[in-house]
């Protein structure tokens, strides 16, 4: 809560002890008449934060003395970082900080933090780029590569990740602060594996000799054991007898206060408090007195604040109730008298002083702040929580003035509230806050703050850009630490305070309970936690940056508060998350910081300690020999990665820098020496691997800081003095290559070149020197090098770069192709010479590199002016058709014919053609494409210069593309040439007259000789170059003579060139035919016929009849390539070429298949419209029973009998088997008795089969197999017994669908069957004696094997299952066609019904009389007879469980229904909407209850009427049809008759009552009033609607009307629509 409000009497939020009274209005005026008995300290010197402040300028660190005999390195690198001793106080004085001979406080620095922070700062090194081995380019650009579609790359422009070479130090890991095993000379190795840091963190200091007296025997006996702490000027003890202990920092006693006073009498001092002028001490007792004490007059006090009686009837004055002890007190700003307190009962004072002479003079004014007295009643309605003050401190002065020092700042931290008071000049609320959500549930409860006042900044702060910091409080519940921004709002009126604005900056969370906290400078927080853990964070980013355990120094700490909360323990709420499940000790009292350094209070000792600065560190490792963490870790000091804050180090970088650079120079200086001292002594103490692990590591370093002097002057001596240059070389490579590192010394250059050449690593040296300065290379040296070791690369890069020389280069390189080419041919192997064959071929990219501007090797952009000249002069040496003196004024000339008298014309260019004419053209091919080659205004502008300029100049800026080709065009003769050459001359032409087409004019003839020569490419790798290149040239030029190229085209397979012509053509069957032959692109033929045949297309027949004939002409080929694309094609748009294409693939009937599968059975789309062709359905049908067997009795059925021919289909249905189908087609032409017939036979065929195999048993091997060929056979005689079911129920359908018209039906004779009884007959008789037969022959089966002595060899009990089925699937379907009437016949009556159960008896009787001719002993039938039997009564059992189940459930549901409709609706008033009268409850008009007797009983009396009626009909003759259930006709025999029964007419009687609507009755409707002037007409029904509005139907239907809404629509509420 910001700004201000009156304390008040009530409860705060979410804390129901915290409770502030309303303060008296003249406690102002009390207050302030004291002010000048206040006094106040000198603020530039004496208070806290101005000291923390101050000590900023002390020097980074003051190392003690070192022992005799120390190493000369540990004593070297204390000296790289001795200090001036600390000025910020005197040795001696009191003030100063104590220094003891064997104590390492002497180099505690103090931390300086008023700087700014530089945010992510990182080492300033950009990455290496790590370029590859280039692998030799080809001698040729062989077709494969595209020529005219590639660009030359040189190795050292287009790296990748596959180097060998060492990555830069940057990327490497970061090195341990522990002890580096391979850095390790001093310590052995078992001393090495160490789990924390070389260095100590914190530095403590036990004071011996206070501890002494304090806490020696004598010490407690005289004074008590210290229970309290306070640090200031002095060091101030509070002991367990009442006496306050004051000693300086020199560990003197300067004081005892207490003894012979009052105090002793008063119990333990259990808190204590400094003035912030250091010259009063304020004591707080275990009993609830106070006292506080002048330093200069300690006999007596100061002043007394007593405690109270804890019972007062009318307690007058505030105050600490007796017995309740003092656990927190502050000093309010500078002034002595002006005190805050606090006490373990949950309750706070502020306590100011009266002026007065003396002690008994002065009377003190206490107020109440928080709490609530033990005796006071709680609030109504409210239940107290028991509470106490957890963390307590008044708010201390900064070195500049604040508003915030005068009024009297406090803050308390209760276990539920966070509350903030301002004491001057009256008490008010300023900050409430409740305990955050992040506090972790029954975690140990634990509570702290502290303050750290507003302070001047040296820099500005980097955050705010404010040069003063603002007050802020570090306050921790449970594990929650949050830092709280104390903000200044100044009013309107400037003679009044600010308001305050309290800003929750910053929250961490820690793994445990936080038991104390404190500033340890304005930046740095420590804290201790219940385990005490000492955690040091930074403010801003709350970053831990330091952890470790305070265990061994046995801090003092009291149980304070458990007595007090022990309430909220005991009665602990698991599921409550704000309950803490223990309270924890107090450790605030024993925890102290001051000026940097942290103090201690322990059961035995008081320590000092101090964070270990960034200096103490750095001699830590190199003590412990760990150079390079040293080096490491003080170059992320330099660069600012580490933690800088809590290491003694600004934020601000310069001053960082300042601070470490020479220190981190003297460091690898030192380091250096050592190493290479030690190698010398001892070579396997370093080792090379350390070496190179100490250079990469400096690298870094001098990197970091920018001084590469170090690298060259001193780094490099080192290594090379020890001969291990290499490794620094090495080293160096990756900061070369990225750049970080380009002016390298001479003698590093040849150093460099000497390793890298030893080594073999040659492509890497040329790859250093390309991307070193050539303005710093000496360049005789390294042209000398370069020649010796044949780097043309690096060479090349050298005489451009340092010398603007172009020519030269390609003249070395000219100079290496004359011996390979003599009389024009090659005279040996290029990649077998490593000479001439590799550096010979990288005239090409050299050469496209300066055609297109680029430096060479390295790819990056040639200055215009550069480029221009390096132009002109290369294509002046190859275009001016003449050997040259070079350098000019010299009489060296480079001849290509040495052993000739005479140069031929263009003598280098004809050397380059023929030593590589595709890599030639292609690297013009690229110089094409700049702009130089133009007629462009700087050429004109250089041509008007031409007086000034050299010949070659002159001549390169007048070359062009014509000229170019032109020379080309003259020396490439086919004569001269061969066509492997001849056809990229061609090629390059092809694709550049469409480039540039208005600087490029050829004569139509040569455009053809162009075409001519593409068509007739010498290997068929450069077909698809050709055909790409002829398509480029024709884009622009247009044969006259085209038809005259179409051979050459066929000839040269050019097919796209040939489908572009015949579409321009509208030749569409040689277009289409072209597809066909195109291997390419053959499945682009289906498109294209689409394209060519659809009706938009708008073809003449004579164009459709060609498509046609092409088709016909690749019909086998068409289908091949997609039978269901090129059926759905040709039935789209030529469905009459069917038969065609089906005969031309007789050779493959897969083909065939699929192809007429996609025609008579599409997928996903809508079956052609028409009866298909009779010949391909057969075909179909023919291979769907080759291909698809169990698919054809499906599509059989589908198909009309009339586009089948049987004589055409059974033979192919018979061999195939698939009987079904032939079955089914027989049935549908009307051969039932035929088609059971060659069921039945296939019935027997299976029969036997499967009696075949059971008599083999014994011959045949593998059961699995045996039982998986039976099973096979048995569901395929239950498949066609299926099959017969179908058939007879199909026929026994037809029968009765014959006779419905018919009245009555003819009786077969006696002993006669019908047809299609025949038919079921012929199927039961066939099913009965197959599963007979088998039965047999499996129970002998099964009989046999026990006696053999042999397990039986088949699961006869499954096949026995399936046999079964056979007769209960026959019998079954049997009873289901017999005994179920159809719809039609039920219409009739049940002769139908009689007839077919009499139907189903003549069969069985039938079928048993053959059975017994056939059979005289029915015994053999039992078993088949038991099985149909069981299957019914099995049947029968599930059909009435399923129909219980069915009832059951229907039964739940409608009574569900019945239940949700009785419960009804419940109108929302008791009126009608429209006429406000009341229609139910309470008030209704007429008597409604008796009216609902009445109805009642009439109801009663139909019921007795309906049911006498019913039992005399029940002896009434013919009336037996309505007691069977059934319906009596009554009337005319159409429309509506009225019903004369005398239960109708009893109903019609009972609807006619008065008042009735023809909708329901209502009970109001019958009430009538005893006077008939008062009687109401009759209301009618009311209407409920699904909105709750209630209606008469009548008025509803009135306001319906009116609205205009007829009844027949419905009623609808006219409020809610």
């Amino acid at each position: 809560m910001s700004g201000s409000s009156q304390l008040r009497d009530g409860d705060g939020p979410g804390d129901a002890m915290a409770d502030i009274p309303e303060l008296a209005p003249e406690a102002d005026n009390q207050s302030s008449s004291d002010d000048g008995e206040t006094i106040r300290g000198d603020r530039e010197d004496d208070h806290l934060a101005d000291v923390a402040e101050g000590e900023q300028a002390e020097s980074s660190d003051v190392l003690a003395p070192t022992s005799t005999g120390e190493s000369t390195v540990k004593s070297r690198y204390r000296e790289l970082v001795e200090a001036a001793p600390d000025t910020a106080s005197e040795d001696g004085s009191t003030d100063a900080i104590p220094r003891l001979a064997a104590s390492p406080m002497g180099s505690i620095p103090s931390i300086p933090d008023d700087s700014p922070s530089v945010q992510g700062s990182v080492v300033s090194m950009s990455s290496s780029v790590l370029p590859a081995f280039a692998r030799r380019p080809g001698l040729s650009p062989t077709p494969s590569f595209r020529p005219f579609d590639q660009r030359f790359q040189s190795r050292i422009a287009s790296p990748h990740l596959g180097s060998p070479r060492p990555s830069s130090p940057a990327f490497l890991s970061a090195h341990s602060r522990n002890i580096s095993m391979s850095s390790q000379f001093l310590l052995d190795s078992g001393e090495t594996e160490t789990p924390s840091p070389p260095w100590e963190v914190v530095r403590w200091t036990r004071l011996m000799k206070l501890n002494s007296q304090a806490f020696s025997e004598a010490g407690k006996r005289n004074f008590g054991t210290p229970t309290c702490l306070a640090v200031s000027a002095s060091i101030v003890l509070g002991t367990s007898k009442g006496i306050i202990l004051v000693f300086d920092y020199n560990q003197n006693i300067k004081m005892i206060i207490g003894p012979g006073t009052k105090a002793v009498e008063s119990g333990s001092i259990t808190s204590i408090a400094v003035s912030a002028d250091h010259n009063t001490i304020a004591g707080g007792h275990a009993n609830g007195n106070i006292f506080t004490w002048d330093t200069t007059r300690a006999a007596r006090p100061f002043l007394s604040i007593l405690h109270q009686p804890a019972n007062l009837p009318h307690r007058a004055t505030d105050g600490h109730v007796a017995n309740v002890a003092i656990t927190h007190l502050g000093f309010l700003g500078t002034r002595h008298t002006a005190l805050v307190s606090a006490d373990d009962r949950g309750m706070a004072f502020s306590h100011l002083a009266t002026r007065g002479t003396g002690a008994l003079g002065r009377s003190v004014k206490t107020t109440r702040i928080l709490g609530r007295y033990p005796d006071a009643k709680p609030p109504v309605g409210k239940t107290l929580k028991p509470s106490t003050v957890l963390g307590f401190a008044s708010c201390p002065l900064g070195n500049v003035e604040m508003a915030t020092d005068n009024m009297g700042l406090t803050a308390m931290l209760t276990p539920y509230l966070l509350v903030i008071v301002s004491t001057t000049p009256i008490a008010q609320t300023q900050h409430k806050s409740a305990r955050p959500k992040e506090v972790a549930a029954h975690t140990a409860l634990t509570g702290c703050l502290a303050w750290f006042p507003a302070v001047k900044l040296k820099v500005a702060d980097p955050v705010t850009g404010s040069q003063i910091s603002k007050v802020k409080l570090v306050y921790c519940w449970s594990n929650v630490l949050t830092v709280l921004d104390v903000d200044e709002v100044p009013g309107e009126d400037k003679d009044k305070l600010p308001s305050l604005k309290f800003r929750a900056r910053s929250r961490w969370k820690c793994e445990e309970p936080i038991a104390a906290v404190q500033w340890l400078s304005r930046s740095v927080l420590t804290v201790l936690t219940i385990s005490q853990r000492l955690i040091v964070l930074e403010d801003r980013t709350m970053r831990m940056t330091e952890a470790f355990d305070l265990l061994n120094k046995h801090i003092y700490h009291a149980d304070l508060f458990s007595k007090q909360l022990n309430p909220l323990v005991e009665q602990l709420d698991e599921e409550d998350p704000s309950m803490h499940g223990v309270v924890a000790d107090a450790f605030y009292m024993s925890f102290k910081a001051y000026k940097s350094r942290l103090f201690l209070l322990g059961f035995n000792d008081v320590s000092i300690g101090a964070l270990s600065n960034w200096a103490d560190r750095l001699i830590a490792l190199m003590e412990n020999g760990d150079y390079i963490g040293a080096i490491q870790l003080a170059t992320s000091y330099y660069t600012g990665d580490a933690n800088k804050l809590t290491v003694g180090l600004p934020e601000d970088a310069e001053l960082r820098h300042s601070m470490v650079q020479d220190k981190l120079m003297e460091i690898m200086s030192a380091s250096l020496k050592y190493a290479f001292g030690q190698r010398q002594k001892r070579a396997e103490a370093v080792t090379d691997a350390h070496l190179q692990e100490l250079a990469e590591i400096c690298f870094v370093a001098c990197q970091s800081v920018g001084d590469q002097d170090f690298v060259f002057d001193e780094m490099y001596n080192w290594y090379e003095d020890a001969e291990v240059e290499g490794i620094f070389l090495e080293t160096l490579e990756p900061y070369i290559l990225d750049g970080s590192i380009t002016a390298v010394p001479p003698i590093v250059v040849k150093a460099l070149v000497t390793h890298f050449v030893t080594k073999g690593y040659e492509s890497r040296l040329e790859e250093l020197i390309c991307h070193m300065d050539t303005t710093t290379l000496d360049l005789d040296q390294i042209t000398l090098l370069c020649k010796q070791h044949s780097l043309y690369e690096a060479l090349i890069y050298v005489w451009n770069q340092a010398l603007n020389d172009f020519i030269t280069p390609l003249l070395d390189l000219l100079a290496l192709l004359v011996p390979m080419m003599q009389n024009g041919q090659r005279t040996s192997n290029p990649m077998e010479d490593e000479i001439y064959g590799v550096n010979a071929l990288k005239i090409f990219p050299y050469l496209s590199y300066v055609f297109t501007g680029r430096v060479y090797p390295t790819g990056e952009a040639l200055p215009e002016e550069i480029a221009q000249k390096a132009k002109a002069e290369l294509y002046w040496l190859l275009f001016s058709g003449k050997s040259i003196t070079w350098p000019k004024g010299s009489n060296k000339r480079l001849l290509t014919k040495p052993t000739q008298s005479q140069e031929p014309s263009f003598p280098y260019l004809r050397l380059i053609l023929n030593f590589d004419a595709p890599s030639f053209l292609s690297a013009l091919n690229e110089a094409f494409e700049d702009s130089f080659l133009n007629d462009s205004p700087e050429k004109t502008a250089s041509g008007s210069r031409s007086r000034d300029l050299p010949e070659e100049m002159i001549f390169g800026l007048t070359v062009d593309r014509q000229y170019i080709v032109s020379i080309l065009m003259e020396i490439m003769h086919p004569t001269d040439y061969p066509a492997s050459d001849t056809i990229y001359l061609d090629m390059f032409i092809a694709r550049n007259l469409p480039k540039y087409p208005q600087y490029l004019l050829f004569p139509g003839s040569t455009l053809t000789k162009v075409l001519t020569g593409l068509c007739k490419y010498p290997g068929q790798d450069l077909a698809e170059d050709a055909q790409l290149s002829a398509e480029y040239l024709l884009s622009v030029y247009q044969p006259p003579d085209v038809n005259d190229l179409i051979p050459l085209f066929k000839e040269a397979s050019f097919y796209r060139i040939l489908k572009h012509i015949y579409k321009l053509d509208k030749e569409y069957g040689k277009l289409v035919e072209t597809y066909f032959e195109d291997p390419e692109d053959q499945e682009a033929v289906f498109n294209c016929i689409e394209i060519c045949l659809r009706p938009q297309a708008g073809l003449t027949r004579r164009q459709v009849h060609e498509v046609h004939q092409a088709i016909k002409q690749h019909a086998a080929e068409f289908v091949e390539l997609d039978p269901e694309m090129a059926a759905k094609t040709v039935s789209k748009y030529a469905p009459e070429l069917h038969r065609h294409i089906l005969d031309s693939d007789d050779a493959q009937p897969g083909l065939q298949y699929s192809y007429l599968k996609t025609i008579l059975e599409p997928q996903n789309e809508q079956r052609p419209d028409g009866s298909p062709d009779r010949e391909l359905v057969e075909q179909y049908i023919r291979l769907m029973c080759r291909f698809d067997p169990s698919h054809v009795s499906d599509y059989v059925g589908l198909v009309q009998s009339s586009n089948l021919r049987l004589d055409q289909l059974l033979p192919t249905m018979e061999k195939t088997g698939v009987i079904d189908a032939a079955v089914i087609l027989m049935a549908k032409e009307g051969q039932v008795e035929e088609a059971m017939g060659r069921l039945v036979k296939h019935l027997e065929t299976l029969e036997s089969a499967l009696h075949g195999l059971l008599a083999g048993v014994d011959q045949q091997s593998g059961a699995g197999d045996l039982q998986e060929a039976a099973e096979e056979i048995m569901q395929g005689l239950r498949k066609y017994t299926l099959v017969g079911i179908w058939l007879c129920q199909g026929q026994t359908k037809t029968v009765r669908e014959a006779n419905v018209g018919r009245r009555r039906q003819k009786t077969p004779a006696d002993g006669q069957l019908s047809a299609d009884e025949n038919l079921w007959l012929g199927l039961i008789d066939t099913s009965v004696q197959t599963t007979r037969r088998i039965s047999s022959a499996l129970e002998s089966l099964t009989a046999n094997s026990p006696l053999e002595g042999r397990s039986p060899p088949l699961n006869t009990e499954r096949l026995v299952t399936i046999l079964r089925s056979l007769v209960q699937n026959t019998f079954t379907a049997l009873l289901t066609s017999t005994s179920t009437p159809s719809s039609s016949s039920a219409a009739i009556g049940s002769t139908a019904g009689i007839g077919s159960n009499l139907s189903f008896l003549r069969i069985l009787r039938a079928f048993l009389t053959r059975a017994a001719a056939s059979s005289p002993n029915l015994a053999d039938l039992r078993s088949v007879l038991s099985s149909i039997f069981s299957a019914y009564a099995y049947e029968e059992s599930i059909l009435r469980l399923s129909n219980r189940l069915l009832e059951r459930s229907l039964f739940v549901n409608v009574n569900q229904a019945v239940s949700l409709r009785q419960r009804g609706w419940r109108p929302r008033g008791s009126t009608c909407e429209a006429c406000s009268r009341r229609v139910w409850g309470p008030g209704v008009a007429g008597n409604v209850f008796e009216a609902w007797e009445e109805q009642q009983a009439a109801e009663e009396q139909k019921q007795k009427q309906k049911t006498a009626l019913v039992a005399s009909h029940a002896f009434t003759p013919g009336r037996s049809a309505a007691l069977d259930g059934t319906e009596e006709y009554v009337g005319k025999g159409k429309g509506k008759g009225k019903d004369t029964s005398p239960v109708a007419q009893e109903e019609n009687r009972g609807q006619t009552g008065e008042g009735s609507q023809g909708k329901t009755n209502d009970p109001r409707d019958r009430t009538v009033s005893p006077n008939k002037k008062d009687q109401q007409p009759p209301l009618g029904p009311l209407v409920l609607l699904a909105c709750r509005h209630i209606y008469h139907q009548s008025c509803l239907e009135a306001l319906l009307e009116k609205d205009g809404d007829g009844k027949e629509k419905g009623y609808r509420c006219p409020i809610d629509g």
